[in-house]
């Protein structure tokens, strides 16, 4: 697939891609930024099935453009029982502080897409527009279904070696994730190394290694970081945080104050919120899980446990210190109008 075909397949106007951001993108934020021209996304990558089927039908009957819904297929939790004991000893004192009682053990609060046959036949059923991938790729039986079914596919690579892998899979659009993106980092291999390449470097670094189109994502909150990465090579930009402060979003008050403060210049990539590195705006829980002294992280998402209970926790209590509230490096630049509004403003920035 070339980028004519992509752009005419999907019938885009302005060649942005709102990022699937799980739990803060909606039906109603997809739809809007699919009716105005680009390529809204759903991220059902903490959802049911249940929940995945109800907002796939809500964004249908919001739009009859086509979307895209994005799955994680990231490794099954590796179980440490020492590991764990220890983290959840060390966020004790933080439960306390809230009158809470710690959890006795951590769960898998998130069912990879790779273990979840139920979630795959939704897919096939559904037949999105496009399905794409974080943290992996599910098998060649899976993705030949998909792409007999007409269904176009993007995953997420974090370098040119996962680039490659995604290429020979068949997979049809590659999103280049640079450092600088909020939320989950797409690595394949958490515990691997990590070059940590730029938006930019990453992106003219496939294009010109690669023959999949390339769509660059980290960092780019308006029209002139778009146009910047459509000029290294990339088919579309995919953006963000730029779209969280529109009303279609999910965000709470909380998390929207944040990302209007000077907080929002302060972001970190870590993996203490999860257990898999994530970039949010810095938080009491994401500097108590990395003070020395602190204990190694569980795996993914055993980790997120313990970090939606002990908020749940202070959330009780007025205490908005212990959310995930992703945000990449452009955090300072986001704007507040409406998803419609957002997408011609950077459509004008970009001619």
């Amino acid at each position: 697939m070339n980028q004519l075909d992509l752009i005419s397949k999907l019938g885009l106007q302005t060649p942005i891609i709102q990022a699937p951001m799980a739990g803060v993108a909606t039906p109603e934020l997809a739809a809007a930024v699919s009716n105005a021209g680009g390529l809204g996304s759903l991220g059902l990558g903490a959802s049911s099935m249940e929940q995945a089927r109800d907002m796939i039908s809500a964004t249908r009957a919001l739009t009859d453009k086509p979307f895209n819904v994005n799955v994680f297929c990231h490794k099954s939790a590796q179980f440490d029982a020492a590991r764990e004991e220890a983290w959840i000893r060390y966020f004790t004192p933080q439960f306390a502080r809230f009158g809470a009682t710690p959890p006795t053990s951590l769960s898998e609060v998130y069912t990879s897409f790779l273990d979840d046959q139920s979630m795959q036949f939704l897919m096939l059923a559904q037949q999105p527009a496009v399905l794409s991938f974080h943290f992996g790729i599910p098998d060649t039986a899976f993705l030949t279904a998909v792409k007999a079914a007409g269904i176009i596919t993007m995953a997420t690579a974090t370098s040119l070696r996962e680039a490659k892998v995604l290429e020979q899979a068949g997979i049809d659009v590659i999103i280049a994730q640079g450092i600088e993106a909020g939320g989950h980092r797409g690595i394949m291999d958490s515990d691997g190394s990590d070059e940590q390449l730029s938006t930019a470097v990453l992106t003219r670094l496939l294009v010109k290694k690669c023959h999949t189109p390339i769509v660059a994502a980290g960092g780019i909150m308006d029209g002139q970081g778009a146009r910047a990465m459509l000029d290294l090579g990339a088919v579309a930009a995919q953006m963000g945080t730029a779209f969280i402060l529109c009303p279609e979003s999910s965000a709470n008050t909380s998390y929207r104050e944040n990302l209007r403060s000077d907080r929002a210049a302060s972001t970190r990539l870590t993996p203490v919120m999860s257990g898999r590195p994530a970039r949010g705006m810095l938080n009491e829980l994401i500097q108590w899980g990395e003070a020395e002294g602190a204990p190694a992280v569980p795996s993914y998402p055993l980790t997120y446990d313990l970090a939606k209970q002990l908020n749940a926790a202070a959330v009780a209590k007025g205490n908005y210190e212990f959310a995930a509230q992703w945000a990449g490096q452009g955090a300072p630049l986001a704007r507040e109008m409406s998803a419609a509004q957002l997408l011609r403003t950077i459509a004008k920035e970009m001619a």
